[in-house]
């Protein structure tokens, strides 16, 4: 046991947060704190990191926190450097400052040992070495430099003064410092935050990885299904574990909540029955005796508790469009986007009721797109076009978080100044919908939390009934329970979406298509996001010449010589001009499909073959991963940290591979066994 908190009170004034908690960090987990907005998950981490105390330590229950041994904490805390002169290379320094104090006084053993040999001083100065391997400390720039970038900074940023950044850069330079820090704990509260797609993907490899535990309060839930371990969800106050990532414990939560339902329900009629034959004989006196058994049968009931359902209304504004749009919506061609400068030159086209996902790094073009095509900027070159009887609705998230509105103001009449047309009970109405009913429509401005400020702006934009919704991430902020809520209602919508996102499970479940910006470049895919992820995978496969895994492990060969079929997890290789599913290598569960046209000599055959094709594709990857790793431990790339990623980068491309052939080569096997 790592670390573990036991019956823990948290009060702030008279108003109780967290309630007889016990909590638990075993070994290395990594674990997640899931609640709605508000529950108390924050207030957990402050409570870990030792900023707040519990407010029943002086009781007589046993209660308290206790650690094996000395632990080291590190918590992404809100930015404040004290020194915005200093560089920003300076300032992530700091981090290291153990290895430099070893690193010194290595020195003045070295000059001391110039004298004369002195066993004491020797045996130190071994100990030192170890020290400084443990810490890291002969590798400590280029770990620097290569998370710095992967951060997406430039190198020639870590001259720049910490001060002439913005707030979320200094946000992912405190976080960097931390990842470097390697604290025992390390407690991430929304980590995803102001960070990209190619970015959040590294992070998850790296917590997966990390050999010590972490503690992460995220909304993102594709985030939560590839790293966690065990999730630990806060609701009525109280804490609960669950084993498995996010997606295990909603399961597990609606098996337990159907569960409880039912006994409850069978309890509750049979405690009825027994009051009823009660009722009816209590007055009988040659029933008193059963009547007397019957009262203690109910009173002597371990009482099942009615389940209680957490208050998960949602803003249910169910609306559409107030006319249809024409088949083609918007039409961009080569239009050059920027505002001194072209970031990048977009050509797309969106059809009526598609959902359309735009992706990519930060800083190079997406939000500044959706604001071009709403004439916020001007256009550099190019054209675009909006289709006939087009209205659109433009959801801007850093606007809705701008605090430049009157904090006096109630949300009653913020929302009444856009719409003076409106009657009050039709204000109220619409607010209603969207979660600010009763006092709620009274509430300050200035006391407005991240996602009420969203839900706000986003049924002002909704009360237009636009037939396009321009949204640029409109989930920041929002818990889990209102990310779902838009899915429905953008699932249900008749009309078109255009969106920003950086929210991969919400592009899942919504897109029709996606843009995607990369290296200068924008690309359209006529299909969903997992069928995106198959054709990048496919592409990246022609760029390896065509030996690269592909999705679904189909391999085939069409009327083409590059790379085809579908890309995706679970290996394999193809050829043909871009079939979803390649017709000449079929997958096994396609063999037993069409097993009354095959014998089951032919079948053990084509599976034999395959065996061997994974086998020789399994072993040609291990020896280009060897080759891999040879060529990362040359002396030469020491301080080449360019090629180091880049070979690292294809190192982690041949270990994919592998960890792919080996699950068709195991399915493979399988089925051979069977028959």
């Amino acid at each position: 046991m790592r670390y573990q908190i036991s019956h823990a009170l948290v009060q702030y004034g008279a108003d109780t947060i967290l309630e007889d908690v016990n909590f638990e960090i075993r070994d290395n987990e990594k674990i997640a704190v899931v609640g709605r907005n508000g529950c108390g998950k924050t207030t957990l981490l402050k409570l870990i990191n030792g900023d707040i105390h519990m407010n029943n330590l002086d009781s007589d229950e046993t209660c308290g926190i206790t650690m094996a041994g000395k632990q080291s904490i590190g918590f992404l805390h809100q930015i404040s450097f004290p020194d915005g002169e200093i560089s920003v290379e300076e300032e992530i320094k700091k981090v290291f400052a153990p290895i430099f104090s070893c690193e010194a006084r290595m020195k003045e053993i070295e000059q001391k040992l110039q004298s004369g040999q002195d066993k004491a001083l020797l045996h130190e100065y071994d100990g030192l070495q170890k020290q400084m391997e443990a810490l890291g400390g002969y590798t400590w720039r280029q770990d620097m430099e290569i998370m710095f970038q992967k951060f997406g900074f430039a190198l020639k940023d870590l001259e720049r003064p910490i001060g002439s950044f913005s707030g979320g850069q200094q946000t992912k330079v405190a976080f960097i410092k931390l990842l470097l820090s390697r604290p025992d704990i390390m407690l991430l509260d929304e980590p995803t935050n102001h960070l990209d797609l190619p970015t959040i993907e590294w992070l998850e490899g790296y917590l997966k990885n990390y050999d010590r535990s972490v503690v992460i309060v995220s909304h993102d839930r594709m985030f939560l299904d590839r790293i966690i371990d065990v999730t630990y969800e806060i609701e009525y106050h109280r804490i609960r574990r669950y084993p498995g990532n996010y997606s295990a414990f909603m399961e597990q939560k609606q098996a337990a909540l159907a569960k409880q339902e039912k006994d409850y329900e069978a309890q509750q009629k049979e405690i009825q029955r027994l009051t009823e034959w009660i009722e009816k004989w209590k007055n009988t006196p040659s029933k008193v005796a059963a009547t007397r058994s019957k009262r203690m049968v109910i009173e002597h009931m371990v009482k099942i508790e009615k389940p209680r359902r957490f208050d998960t209304r949602v803003f249910h504004a169910l609306f559409q469009p107030r006319i249809e749009s024409y088949t083609e919506v918007v039409t961009a061609k080569k239009l050059g986007i920027g505002y001194d400068a072209e970031l990048s030159k977009v050509s797309f086209t969106l059809r009526k009721g598609e959902r359309l996902a735009i992706i990519g790094e930060n800083g190079i073009g997406k939000s500044t797109l959706l604001k071009t095509l709403t004439g916020t900027v001007k256009s550099l070159s190019g054209t675009y076009a909006f289709g006939p009887n087009v209205e659109w609705g433009y959801f801007d998230q850093q606007e809705a978080m701008e605090t430049h509105v009157n904090p006096e103001q109630t949300v009653l009449e913020n929302f009444w100044e856009e719409y003076p047309r409106l009657v009050r009970e039709q204000v109220r109405g619409a607010l209603g919908s969207f979660l600010f009913s009763g006092e709620d429509v009274e509430k300050k401005m200035g006391q407005l939390s991240g996602g009420e400020r969203v839900r706000l702006a986003l049924c002002k934009m909704f009360q237009t009934r636009p037939n396009l919704l321009i949204l640029d991430e409109p989930t920041n902020h929002m818990d889990i329970v209102g990310k779902e809520a838009l899915e429905q209602m953008l699932g249900a919508f008749t009309g078109t979406v255009l969106f920003v996102s950086h929210d991969r499970y919400f592009i899942r479940q919504i897109a029709t298509g996606i843009l995607e910006f990369e290296k200068g470049e924008v690309t359209q895919y006529p299909y969903p996001y997992e069928d995106y992820l198959h054709e990048k995978e496919k592409r990246q496969a022609l760029l390896r010449g065509g030996d690269g895994p592909a999705a679904n492990g189909r391999s085939g060969q069409g009327g083409g010589s590059g790379s085809g079929g579908r890309a995706g997890l679970n290996g394999g290789s193809g050829q043909g001009g871009g079939t979803r599913a390649a017709l000449n290598n079929p997958t096994i569960a396609d063999v037993f499909n069409k097993k009354a046209y095959y014998s089951p000599a032919k079948i053990k055959s084509r599976l034999t073959k395959q065996k061997e094709k994974y086998e020789g594709q399994l072993a040609q990857s291990e020896e280009r991963a060897a080759e891999l790793k040879l060529r990362m431990m040359d002396p030469d790339l020491a301080t080449d940290y360019e090629k180091l990623m880049e070979l690292q980068e294809q190192l982690d491309a041949e270990e994919h591979s592998q960890e792919s052939l080996l699950e068709r080569l195991v399915e493979t096997e399988t089925a051979l066994e069977e028959l």
